[in-house]
């Protein structure tokens, strides 16, 4: 696995590549995310960028709620709601502003400290991974209603490694039983990644890409080119997530 510090920093730049080219016309213009305008996408961006350096800081404000409350969509939703007064350019500078901190500040933080995080609490390593994934997959809303090319890079490692770490709790919040599942994917370069135990009986083979786009539940399972073998695995694709909640 590269740096993930350094490749979380690179696919920020390359979104902003893509936002500093929007017309008004397109921050306005309805994004793939349903309900929301690319405005709307890159706000939610911004505010979570800001929960990340709140966390560093040991303010785990919005993560101290009510244990029974689970709707953390809802919950995103409604913070995007309460700031959608804001301008284009003062909306790429929030956002710039926040997610240039992240990476740095990440790579800074004690190894083994836990950071809390909508479900629980993670690593600095983790996290960043978390906001690669979470950008990358915001990335194809803003884009895919304009038919812009997002290019699927090595960095997507990082979200196949962790849509397969976390199909243990995708099973469980299914109300499912866990159940190993072995992955071999064809990276965009086209080497091979694997994940998980080559004895296991479930398998799923595939391009790397396709792999997440359906943990990011921006591609139907059936929609893909995603093989699944096994007893498991086609289960797997329907939980896998790369999102905590």
């Amino acid at each position: 696995m590269t740096d993930i510090f350094g490749d979380l920093e690179a696919e920020y730049r390359q979104l902003d590549s893509v936002l500093a080219a929007l017309t008004p016309a397109q921050w306005s213009h309805p994004s793939a995310a349903e309900g929301w305008t690319v405005s709307d996408v890159v706000l939610h961006l911004a505010q979570t960028e800001e929960l990340v350096t709140a966390s560093l800081d040991g303010h785990d404000g919005l993560f101290a709620r009510d244990p029974a409350v689970s709707d953390v969509d809802g919950m995103a939703a409604d913070l995007v709601a309460a700031q959608r007064d804001i301008t284009p350019d003062e909306l790429l500078a929030r956002w710039r502003a926040a997610a240039g901190a992240t990476p740095s500040a990440l790579a800074a933080h004690p190894r083994q400290a836990r950071l809390p995080w909508v479900a629980g609490t993670l690593s600095p390593r983790t996290l960043a991974t978390t906001r690669l994934a979470e950008h990358w997959a915001h990335a194809h809303d803003v884009t895919a209603p304009f038919g812009i090319a997002y290019p699927a890079t090595a960095r997507l490692r990082h979200i196949a490694w962790l849509g397969h770490r976390t199909l243990p709790y995708a099973f469980t919040l299914e109300g499912l039983e866990p159940a190993p599942v072995y992955c071999d994917l064809t990276a965009p370069d086209g080497d091979s990644w694997h994940f998980g135990d080559r004895g296991s009986p479930s398998v799923i083979t595939g391009p790397a890409a396709e792999f997440c786009l359906v943990g990011a539940r921006r591609l139907a399972p059936a929609d893909s080119t995603l093989t699944a073998t096994g007893p498991h695995a086609a289960q797997a694709l329907t939980v896998l997530r790369n999102y905590a909640a």
